[in-house]
């Protein structure tokens, strides 16, 4: 089960967590941000040393432009086309460096935010990351989603990685509409990434979301799951990237990892776990249980409680 295992190495390569989280049976590593030359060296040196396969959450180098994520739906002329820009950069970069398995970006971006939730508590680095829905129209997501996957499909080819998108904040035009849908079933070779944390935040402060229903309807398009576990009491988040672990009970207002786990292993049995934890916060002995337990829940028919998953809708 390890073999389908990653960590995340943010910022640089840090020798320290890859020797403490990396084990030598796990699938690879997934690189965001690096500051330096070094560290992509670093990165290819250990991946042809190791044999772990390399997955980048765009961008790869840190700096190349103000915002993190790629606005490729921006309504702005301007800020679409540069983020295109800066990305196919980015991608050459990318290829003359290294073979990755993947490249993920966020998707949508900007968000498109449901006016009816109170977003107050979601973090925004920049205003530009965000629309509101009463303020873009559907039929603008779909002629820009339009352009955006099928650039992604030639970089893809081109380049020769599996491109991912990994879920933020998603409105009406992904959970009420099939759209995105048939997207992923005309081009294929675009999976998607989804993450227990962001998924678990937005059921919890968008009344009209249910995370349990998006995983259902698109695990069996998923390439990844970016795991990790947040704490929500009383309305406020307490405790965030934790390592997923057994004792962390729902009804203390941990995310329901268990079911998440069990939902999407039964729509995608080849789906990669991304570790996007911060491990120092627990001990060792924790974090050899975080990975023990995720195995089990994805091991075929394995069970480890009373739990039911129902059906779809």
């Amino acid at each position: 089960m390890n073999q389908r295992f990653l960590i995340g190495q943010y910022g640089q390569f840090d020798y320290n967590k890859y020797s403490r989280d990396y084990k030598k049976d796990f699938y690879g590593i997934e690189a965001c941000l690096f500051q330096s030359e070094q560290d992509m060296e670093s990165l290819i040196r250990e991946s042809h040393a190791a044999g772990f396969r390399i997955g980048i959450h765009f961008p790869l180098r840190a700096g190349i432009s103000p915002l993190r994520d790629a606005l490729f739906i921006a309504k702005d002329d301007t800020v679409r086309l540069d983020a295109y820009s800066i990305a196919e950069q980015e991608l050459a970069y990318i290829h003359s460096s290294m073979q990755p398995d993947y490249v993920l970006f966020h998707y949508p971006k900007p968000v498109i935010l449901d006016d009816r939730a109170d977003w107050s508590s979601w973090r925004f680095d920049n205003r530009m990351e965000y629309e509101f829905e009463s303020a873009y129209a559907v039929d603008e997501f779909q002629k820009y989603s339009n352009v955006l996957f099928e650039w992604l499909s030639l970089m893809g080819t081109k380049h020769g990685f599996t491109p991912v998108l990994e879920f933020d904040a998603l409105n009406r035009y992904v959970y009420d509409d099939d759209y995105l849908q048939r997207k992923l079933e005309e081009y294929s070779s675009i999976k998607l990434c989804l993450d227990t944390a962001r998924l678990y935040i937005q059921d919890r402060i968008d009344p009209y979301f249910d995370a349990e229903s998006i995983l259902r309807r698109y695990a069996r398009f998923a390439a990844t799951v970016h795991l990790s576990n947040v704490q929500i009491v009383e309305g406020q988040l307490t405790q965030s990237r934790v390592p997923v672990l057994p004792g962390q009970q729902p009804s203390d207002g941990w995310a329901p990892i268990e079911r998440y786990l069990r939902i999407i292993s039964g729509e995608n049995a080849d789906v990669k776990i991304m570790f996007e934890h911060r491990s120092e916060k627990v001990s060792d002995e924790q974090l050899e249980e975080c990975y023990r337990w995720v195995g089990q829940l994805l091991a075929p028919c394995s069970f480890t409680g009373s739990l039911k998953v129902p059906e779809g809708p």
